[in-house]
């Protein structure tokens, strides 16, 4: 699409050429110091890189490009009927920090379809596996088959300026990101669905046209795919699956290799495999107390027997948040909107009201409120998506927009290999020998 290019390629030139300064006149400025704690802890909390398209706050939540959920879900333009923000605006706004026009979206969800077509040899290798292979393990060896036609990879190949790696960037993310529905739509279908596929329709945005292939043309289901490509799309670039997709694309591989590095990240229990986990965690409870609208009393019992068997409960806490992320609180809008009694949605609310007060009487718990993955697998189970172990692969979906867009960042700044310095113990226990 080339005016979001052409808007692209104009602010990243004037982005990079005030870091070349400024990086040069405060090369030495200290921007924080790093602790024992840090060193060991998993690098928490420490300032070493630069992600421009969203910024997450311990208190305020995520923001993209300075703007709040609700905000998005307010100035962000609306078309097909929708009454939730299209991710093409997201994805526009991550790119260029500018709120794009309705016309700017309709053109980019024009440009995404042109681009959506997936080779055979894609398909081809899916049917290759085992249906009842994990989902997500089906995504990323997709996403990697999709490198056969990346346009990074040929013209780095010939040659390519240094100057020129981020338009090739641009063009690879964005055919990815266009052909992402329809492989991920393709994976569920063969998986749950007997291989029972279900065409594109051309007349629908990006999102619906998901959730359309998916199977659910219920139109407040597709206001739902928009929502839940938009709260998922991006969370600051420390968390695993964007660090991931940094540290790979650092290397000078394209967005696939990238990616798919990125989703093989996302896929761990303590990152995006937390949604499937929270709804597993929630069937089990109803099955044990035999009941499909417990009480409250009924949630606490089993909350408190899941910690006494030194278990945490799926879907509490958050690595950066000290309050309910922004996020689960986006769903609980829309499902107080849409599905107020809904029996699995009276569920989560119920949980909700109970967990934090227990976990905060533990003394210890940081944060004791919902994350994002709190919410999102009661909705998809109210629309008939029961399949859990898939649920990652929507959150890979909609993580596509943030970190690719990102990826373009990164090129067009000229971000060097990310190359932190490793110490071993010995070093430790000698260095902290000399401080004595």
């Amino acid at each position: 699409m080339e005016k979001l290019k052409q808007i692209f390629g104009e602010k990243s030139s004037e982005v990079r050429d005030t870091l070349k300064r400024t990086i040069k006149e405060n090369a030495n400025v200290k921007v924080g110091d790093v602790v024992l704690a840090q060193v060991y802890g998993g690098m928490r909390g420490i300032k070493s890189m630069i992600w421009e398209t969203s910024h997450l706050d311990p208190i305020e939540g995520i923001r993209f490009r300075g703007h709040t959920i609700p905000e998005l879900q307010d100035k962000l333009p609306k078309i097909n009927g929708s009454s939730e923000p299209l991710p093409e605006g997201l994805f526009w706004l991550m790119l260029t920090g500018e709120v794009p026009t309705e016309e700017d979206v309709q053109a980019l969800a024009d440009d995404w379809e042109t681009r959506a077509t997936v080779p055979q040899h894609t398909f081809d290798m899916l049917e290759q596996l085992p249906p009842e292979t994990h989902p997500m393990t089906q995504f990323s060896m997709a996403i990697v088959s999709l490198q056969t036609d990346s346009v990074f990879a040929s013209e780095y190949a010939k040659g390519m300026a240094k100057k020129d790696y981020w338009k090739a960037t641009y063009e690879d993310s964005m055919n990815l990101i266009a052909r992402l529905p329809v492989i991920a739509a393709y994976i569920y279908r063969r998986s749950f669905k007997g291989g029972d596929h279900i065409a594109a329709d051309t007349s629908l945005d990006w999102a619906a046209n998901f959730a359309h292939m998916l199977g659910n043309d219920d139109a407040v289901f597709y206001d739902f795919m928009r929502l839940y490509m938009v709260i998922h799309a991006d969370h600051e670039g420390g968390n695993a699956s964007a660090h991931t997709t940094h540290l790979v694309g650092s290397t000078l591989s394209d967005a696939y290799y990238s990616f798919a590095s990125g989703m093989n990240a996302l896929a761990g229990p303590l990152h995006g495999l937390a949604n499937q986990e929270v709804i597993k965690w929630i069937f089990e409870m109803l099955e044990a107390i035999g009941n499909d609208n417990p009480t409250k009393e009924q949630i606490a019992e089993f909350v408190q027997q899941t910690l006494d068997s030194g278990k945490v409960i799926p879907g509490y806490g958050h690595a950066v948040l000290r309050r309910p992320d922004p996020r689960f609180v986006a769903q609980k809008g829309f499902a107080e909107k849409h599905l107020a009694d809904a029996d699995i949605i009276q569920v989560v609310w119920k949980i909700f009201e109970t967990v934090p007060p227990i976990l905060e009487s533990l003394g210890k718990v940081k944060n004791p409120w919902p994350n994002v993955d709190a919410h999102s697998g009661s909705i998809l189970v109210h629309y008939g998506m029961k399949e859990f172990t898939y649920y990652t692969v929507l959150f890979g979906v909609s993580r596509a927009l943030g970190v690719l867009a990102a990826q373009c960042w990164s090129r067009a700044i000229g971000f060097p290999l990310e190359r932190p310095k490793s110490v071993t113990s010995k070093w430790i226990y000698d260095f902290l020998a000399t401080q004595e």
